[in-house]
């Protein structure tokens, strides 16, 4: 079987482009011609040009979503990844969805040939995937995966937004800043060294910085591009991962945030895979992986051990101190009541409104901060260059 790209148009006109497979091109046509479409172009879609690609969140909650919709309304499986391929706008998602059915058509189960995709689909989504099969409750699986990447997709934007902002000031304020030591500095040094004198030390202190800035320019820029190349090659390191993600938890302002975060995805990812029939033990594992942070990950990985010994859930969760005592009270409340699923999700939802009024208060916290900001940094380079001309001005008063 060969994949081809092809372009088509219906009764009413319409431009049809999607991807399929194929025995060769004109197998391809007849199928088409029998569907009634005019064929416009055929070209054979190369594995390599998708290669390297990845998968939006967004994207995988469409499919999830939709996927679910047409196995509940009885449409086998094969026919369902094949409408799907015709729908799918991501390219690389299609071609995948493509050879999922495939390996379905020649024997594997669903879950199996997502698992040939560990770049578009977790070990969460597999997992979920094989529990709902197991338990034949696939397309309801399915649809809760789907609300579950909707609440980690709008957790995610939550925290960007919150850091957006202060990275776009600071970011234009250094820019300012630089602009000012490199073009507007030496241009008043010419005016200083007509007047003749001794400078004030913050106006000297002002001119050195901005004549090693423009003799080293380059080498700082490198300096600077070299430094973020060596932290990102030892946050890729488990070490420096760990250590990284440890700093994170214990940020100012931004720590409490962060483990706001860790905790609601923690509780929410664990909650829909309980909620699925996934054993404990193998969701905690699943959940440790897709946690996104290695302090949490080691914490959720220890209890799995102490689990496994015959420990409940709750202890070893406790004794890890990552966890708030709150959390650690409900999912022990949980464990003993035997609704486990339904206090991790209510644990969720309360973390989840906490980061709302979290990234609400951050927002209002780094205004004046920023504002402080910018005026030390631009209002301090302002007044070093009047210095000499407020003092030229009072001797001439004398």
């Amino acid at each position: 079987m060969t994949t081809y790209r092809y372009t088509a148009k219906d009764k009413t006109g319409k431009t049809i482009v999607s991807i399929t497979e194929a025995q060769d091109e004109h197998s391809l046509i007849e199928s088409l011609h029998k569907k009634e479409l005019i064929v416009i172009s055929i070209k054979e879609a190369r594995s390599k040009t998708l290669r390297g690609h990845s998968v939006k969140l967004d994207e995988l909650v469409i499919f999830s979503r939709q996927f679910a919709t047409m196995i509940e309304s009885g449409i086998p499986l094969a026919q369902t990844l094949s409408i799907l391929t015709e729908q799918i706008e991501d390219k690389y998602l299609a071609q995948v969805t493509l050879k999922i059915r495939q390996d379905i058509e020649e024997g594997l189960s669903f879950s199996e040939a997502l698992k040939k995709h560990p770049r578009v689909f977790s070990d969460f989504f597999v997992s979920m995937s094989k529990a709902g099969e197991a338990s034949g409750m696939l397309d309801e699986v399915l649809d809760r995966l789907a609300t579950y990447l909707e609440k980690t997709s709008v957790l995610i934007r939550k925290v960007r937004s919150s850091l957006v902002y202060p990275i776009v000031v600071i970011s234009m304020a250094l820019l300012i800043t630089a602009f000012l030591l490199i073009k507007v500095v030496p241009a008043f040094k010419g005016i200083f060294s007509t007047l003749g004198g001794s400078l004030p030390i913050p106006t000297q202190i002002l001119i050195a910085i901005s004549d090693t800035l423009r003799a080293f320019f380059i080498h700082v820029v490198v300096a600077i591009a070299l430094a973020g190349f060596c932290f990102q090659r030892y946050i890729s390191t488990p070490f420096g991962r760990r250590n990284f993600d440890k700093v994170l938890l214990i940020l100012p302002l931004f720590g409490k945030l962060f483990t706001k975060v860790a905790v609601a995805r923690f509780s929410r990812t664990l909650s829909t895979l309980v909620k699925s029939g996934v054993p404990i033990l193998d969701a905690l594992e699943i959940v440790g992986k897709t946690s996104g942070n290695k302090i949490i990950e080691e914490a959720v990985i220890s209890s799995c051990i102490s689990i496994k010994e015959g420990e409940p859930i709750a202890e070893p969760l406790g004794r890890s101190k990552v966890f708030p005592p709150m959390v650690v009270r409900m999912i022990s409340v949980g464990e003993q009541t035997g609704r486990l699923e339904h206090m991790l999700g209510k644990i969720a939802d309360f973390y989840e409104d906490q980061v709302d009024a979290a990234v609400a208060g951050l927002t209002s916290l780094i205004e004046p901060l920023v504002i402080v900001f910018l005026g030390v940094i631009i209002g301090g380079i302002v007044i070093s260059l009047f210095l000499p001309i407020f003092k030229v001005l009072e001797l001439l008063g004398h």
